[in-house]
C-alpha cells in the first residue's frame, strides 16, 4: 500500500514481516525512528557489527503513519503515545509500534485467496486456445476460455477448504464466492486478517452447506447488540473461535444464530462466564473452555443445565475446588445431567474431596485429569492413584484415555475396600449390618466405601492391611 490512504483503515487487521496486529491510528505524527525491513535481523548479528550499523537503520522522517496494537506485544516499542502525545492506546505497554503504510500486508479476498492455493495452473507448453461460444444469440470468438472454465470446475468441487495463515480480509466481490464454490461445507480460516464479525457473515452467507468454520487467532470485532437473524449459518455445526477475544456475552449473543450448533470451542479468551445460557447454546454438544483461567465453579454452575452438553474440556483453568450443593453423600445431581465426557487436565486439583463430587454426575463415563497435583505424585503410586479415582467414581468406563475393563475397576473397588477397611472399622463401621454407622467425616471421604460393602461384603479382619502413608496422606479432607 501507497503512503496515501484512501480509506479509514483503523480497526484493520495487518500483517508485517508474519506478525499479526490490529490499525489503531492513521495519520501524521512527527519525526520518529523508520525501521528498515530487515532489522528484525539485527538481533542475530554480533554487538560490535549491530553498532556499525545502527545509524543505517534508522531514520528520524516525518509523514504518514499507521499506529498499530500488535498481536505479540513483545513485538512492539511503546503504549500508542509518541513524545507525549497518545496516538491510540495498547492493552499492554510495549504493544505499540508506528510503521509506514508501504510495509504493511492488508491482505486478499476470500475468492483471491482460494484461488491461490487450489486453482491449478495451466502447464506452461499448453498454449491458451482460440475458441468459439454463443453469447445470447451471438457466436464470441475467445482466448483462454478452456482455462477459466477449468478454474470453475476445480473450484466448484471443493467441499473442504484450508486458507490458514493466508492473509484473507475479507469476502471481496458479492456473490462470487456463491457462485465459484457453493459446495464447500468445512473452513478453516484461522489466522487470518479478518476484522470484525460482519466479515465473517460476508463469507458465511454465500455458502448455504457451511457445517464446520474455524476463525481462531483473528482478533474479531463482535456486535455491540442482537444481530439480526439471516440465517446465514442455518447448517453450521461447529465453530471454533479460539483466540478471538470473544467474551462470553458476545457468545450468547450471537448465538441466537446458531440453531443447530453442537461444538463450540473458546479456548484462551480470557472468558468470564457472566450469565446463563437462556434459550440458545442448546444444542451444543461439546464446549471447550481451556485455557481461560478466570473461571471458578460457580461460573460453571451457569452452564450446568445445557440439556445436550455430553463432552466439557476445562483443561488449564486453573480450578482447583468442586461441590454440588444440590446432592449430599451418594446421590446423584441434577447439573450436568448429559455429561459424558470431562477433560481437567493441567489444572490444580489436589483432594480427593474434588473426585468424590464427580461420582455426582449422574451420566460420566469419561474422564481426562492428567498434570495435576493428585496425580503427579510420583511413577510409583500412578497406579494406586488410578486405581482409588475408578474405585471412587462408580460409572468411570475410561479414564485418561485408557478403557477400564471390568477386571480392572473389580480389582482396584477390592483394593481399595481393603485399604481403608481399618479406617472404617475406627469411625464405626461393622461387618454386622445392625452395628454398621460408620460417622460422617468417614462418609464425607469415602461416599462409595458403603456401596462397595454392599457389592463385595464387609471387610473381615483377616484381609485387612495397614494403609500406607501415601493413602492416608493422600485421604485427608478439608470438610466445608
Amino acid at each position: 500500500m501507497n503512503d496515501t490512504l484512501t480509506s479509514d483503515v483503523t480497526g484493520r487487521r495487518v500483517e508485517v514481516n508474519g506478525e499479526h496486529a490490529t490499525v489503531r491510528f492513521s495519520g501524521i505524527v512527527p519525526p520518529v525512528a523508520e525501521l528498515h525491513p530487515w532489522h528484525m535481523d539485527v538481533p542475530r548479528l554480533g554487538v560490535e557489527l549491530k553498532l556499525q550499523l545502527s545509524a543505517c537503520i534508522t531514520a528520524h522522517v516525518p509523514g504518514l503513519w499507521l499506529g498499530v496494537e500488535w498481536d505479540n506485544p513483545e513485538r512492539g516499542k511503546h503504549d500508542g503515545s509518541h513524545e507525549g502525545t497518545v496516538y491510540f492506546k495498547c492493552r499492554h505497554p510495549t504493544g505499540g509500534s508506528f510503521i509506514r503504510p508501504n510495509k504493511v500486508n492488508f491482505g486478499v479476498d476470500f475468492l483471491t485467496a482460494i484461488k491461490n492455493r487450489y486453482v491449478l495452473e495451466d502447464e506452461p507448453e499448453e498454449e491458451e486456445k482460440e475458441q468459439t461460444v454463443i453469447i445470447g444469440n451471438k457466436p464470441v470468438e475467445t482466448i483462454g476460455f478452456d482455462s477459466v472454465v477449468k478454474q470453475q470446475s476445480q473450484l466448484s468441487k471443493l467441499q473442504e477448504v484450508s486458507l490458514r495463515n493466508c492473509a484473507v480480509n475479507g469476502a471481496g466481490d458479492k456473490r462470487g464466492i456463491a457462485q465459484a464454490c457453493p459446495n464447500i461445507r468445512s473452513i478453516d480460516l484461522s489466522k487470518n486478517l479478518l476484522s470484525s464479525w460482519d466479515d465473517v457473515i460476508a463469507i458465511a452467507d454465500q455458502l448455504k452447506h457451511l457445517e464446520v468454520l474455524n476463525l481462531s487467532e483473528n482478533k474479531l470485532r463482535f456486535p455491540s447488540g442482537l444481530p439480526s437473524p439471516t440465517g446465514t449459518f442455518s447448517m453450521l455445526k461447529v465453530l471454533v473461535l479460539n483466540r478471538t477475544g470473544v467474551t462470553w456475552a458476545e457468545v450468547l449473543r450471537c448465538a441466537s444464530g446458531w440453531p443447530v450448533l453442537e461444538k463450540l470451542y473458546l479456548e484462551s479468551n480470557n472468558i468470564i462466564i457472566s450469565e446463563r445460557p437462556a434459550d440458545v447454546l442448546q444444542t451444543v454438544k461439546l464446549l471447550d473452555l481451556s485455557s481461560n483461567q478466570l473461571i471458578d465453579e460457580n461460573q460453571l454452575f451457569l452452564i450446568a443445565y445445557l440439556p445436550r452438553l455430553e463432552q466439557l474440556i476445562l483443561s488449564d483453568i486453573g480450578i482447583s475446588s468442586l461441590h454440588f450443593p444440590d446432592a449430599g453423600i451418594g446421590c446423584k445431581t441434577a447439573m450436568f445431567p448429559s455429561l459424558q465426557y470431562l477433560v481437567l487436565n493441567d489444572n490444580q486439583i489436589s483432594q480427593w474431596s474434588f473426585i468424590n463430587e464427580l461420582d455426582k454426575l449422574q451420566s460420566l463415563h469419561a474422564l481426562s485429569c492428567a498434570r495435576n497435583p493428585l496425580t503427579e505424585e510420583g511413577s510409583k503410586d500412578a497406579q494406586t492413584t488410578r486405581q482409588f479415582i475408578i474405585a471412587k467414581i462408580g460409572q468411570l468406563r475410561t479414564l485418561n484415555k485408557c478403557v477400564i475393563q471390568p477386571e480392572e475397576r473389580r480389582g482396584a473397588e477390592l483394593d481399595y475396600r481393603k485399604a481403608f477397611g481399618n479406617e472404617w472399622k475406627k469411625a464405626g463401621g461393622h461387618q454386622d449390618p445392625d452395628k454398621d454407622r460408620p460417622n460422617e467425616e468417614f462418609l464425607a471421604a469415602h461416599p462409595r466405601y458403603q456401596s462397595l460393602c454392599l457389592k463385595y461384603g464387609a471387610p473381615e479382619d483377616g484381609e485387612l492391611k495397614t494403609p500406607q502413608p501415601f493413602l492416608l496422606r493422600n485421604e485427608l479432607l478439608t470438610l466445608r
